[in-house]
Formats: C-alpha cells, sequence, structure tokens
C-alpha cells in the first residue's frame, strides 16, 4: 500500500522519449563513445586518438571529430607551426558526459562477469 503522505510524481513519457532518443542518437555509434573517452584520457593529436582506437579509420575518425566539434563536444586548435600541429580537446560540456561513461563501464564489465559465469 502506498503511504498516503507519498505524492506520485507525474512523469512527461513523451518527454522522456524524446530525451532518451538524443541520448541514443548521440552516443548509437559504434565510434563515438571511443572517442570522447581517448579525447578525456589525454589524447589530443588526431594520431594519438587514431592509435588509441583499433579498428577506426581515418576517414572515420575525421567524420567524428568534425560531428563533436559542430556539437560543442570538441574544441579543435590550429597551431601555425611547420608541419602544422592540430590539436583537440574536450569541453566542459563533453565533460560532463565522464559519469556516464564510468557508468556504462562498470555496467559492461558487470554484464561480462555475468555472462562468464553462466557459461
Amino acid at each position: 500500500m502506498i503511504p498516503l503522505n507519498f505524492a506520485v510524481m507525474e512523469r512527461d513519457q513523451t518527454e522522456e522519449l524524446r530525451a532518451l532518443q538524443d541520448t541514443l542518437y548521440f552516443i548509437g555509434g559504434k565510434w563515438r563513445i571511443p572517442v570522447i573517452n581517448s579525447i578525456c584520457n589525454g589524447n589530443r593529436r588526431f594520431r594519438e586518438i587514431e592509435r588509441s582506437i583499433p579498428g577506426i579509420t581515418t576517414r572515420m575518425l575525421s567524420k567524428e571529430l568534425k560531428d563533436m566539434e559542430l556539437n560543442k563536444l570538441v574544441k579543435r586548435t590550429v597551431y601555425p607551426e611547420t608541419p602544422v600541429l592540430i590539436v583537440y580537446e574536450p569541453t566542459e560540456y563533453c565533460r560532463t558526459f565522464g559519469n556516464i561513461i564510468q557508468e556504462m563501464i562498470s555496467w559492461g564489465r558487470e554484464h561480462r562477469r555475468v555472462i562468464v559465469e553462466d557459461r
């Protein structure tokens, strides 16, 4: 029985679905989370990021970085040196995703443990 003083919070399921779809669209690609994780772990140059993510192609990394820059997740800075130096940094907005990534890593580890134990 629900206590009388317990107020049932009304939820806007349409808004929740839209928010979930936005999040899934953002993380739905195979490479987005690994790229964010790489940059947040200190890889700043294109080749460093590329080497830290096995299997990603140069073309795909370039596409992901451009998209992330448009979505205000990555700041791209060009230094006019010879050769030209380009550095990618996570924005503060991007860093807000860190806790979600950590939870996903924890869940993935636990899921793997559960699956392996059941075999």
